[in-house]
């Protein structure tokens, strides 16, 4: 039954135009955030004169100082996609730490742990972030300090309910009668069941997290120069919207089109994950 379903869940994303589409551009955008920022010239020198339209030597042209702009591109990507992950990473730990202790943990744990991951979602996580980067300093680690502590608690509501859901199912009720313990049944019976929604809620929170970063970037208060960000570079072309466009084109594209992929990939692995569901709502 359970390989019957899983067929018919990979049948659908076999299907699922959007998906490999999304699947291809992920592809080809971590190829090129690691090859590109080397592949012509360096992100952070100038290399020519200011605003120079595409061209042989410089493929997307030049920025307000020169820079060559695709290898800028490149690099933001490289770094939007590390802190996307990188946070994910962060908050899925937490979350499944926080999640599994509020169902077995004892009540002097687990209750303080529920208000207080209710208490979190009170503060919107784009205030929260930037007051923990006013707080702390400007740059990448406090951008992903900042973002992880607001990406955690939903990970660790859905993380609870799930395995509240799971933990009185047959095959953890006859694991717990053979004597196995809490941390057991926890590793080798629940978290198992559980792989398939986290991966595909983290590359939909993969999007919301470099969203947001571009959005701190834009402010100016997130990725610091010479190092490049595409809200950095979006903060840039809008001010030179009128006379130079390309500017403010190429990066808007480039975050487009990630976060669009991202949310593509997302909902044909939910599809996967549970094969009731199309994913392409």
């Amino acid at each position: 039954m359970i390989a019957a379903a899983g067929k018919v869940a990979r049948t659908r994303t076999r299907g699922n135009g959007l998906f490999w589409c999304g699947v291809g551009y992920l592809v080809l955008l971590v190829l090129f955030a690691i090859f590109g920022p080397s592949l012509k010239h360096p992100y952070d020198v100038t290399v020519g004169a200011p605003f120079l339209p595409p061209s042989g030597q410089f493929w997307l042209g030049t920025d307000e100082i020169g820079r060559d702009i695709f290898s800028r591109l490149a690099y933001g990507a490289r770094l939007s996609l590390l802190i996307g992950v990188v946070v994910q990473v962060i908050a899925v730990a937490v979350g499944i730490l926080v999640g599994v202790l509020s169902v077995f943990g004892p009540k002097w744990v687990s209750i303080p742990l529920q208000r207080f991951t209710d208490g979190m979602f009170a503060f919107p996580d784009l205030l929260l972030a930037i007051m923990i980067v006013g707080v702390f300093s400007m740059g990448v680690g406090p951008v992903i300090l900042g973002l992880a502590v607001g990406a955690w608690p939903p990970v660790a509501r859905l993380v609870k309910n799930q395995v509240a859901s799971l933990k009185d199912r047959e095959f953890v009720t006859a694991s717990r009668a053979m004597g196995a313990s809490t941390f057991y049944l926890v590793i080798r019976h629940i978290l198992p069941h559980l792989w398939g929604v986290l991966l595909a809620v983290m590359m939909v929170d993969v999007a919301a997290t470099i969203l947001a970063e571009s959005t701190l970037s834009f402010l100016g208060i997130g990725v610091q120069p010479p190092e490049p960000s595409w809200g950095q570079m979006i903060q840039v072309g809008n001010l030179n919207k009128n006379s130079y466009p390309l500017l403010l084109l190429w990066p808007c594209l480039i975050l487009s089109l990630t976060i669009f992929a991202l949310n593509f990939v997302g909902d044909g692995l939910r599809a996967m994950a549970d094969p009731k569901k199309s994913g392409t709502h």
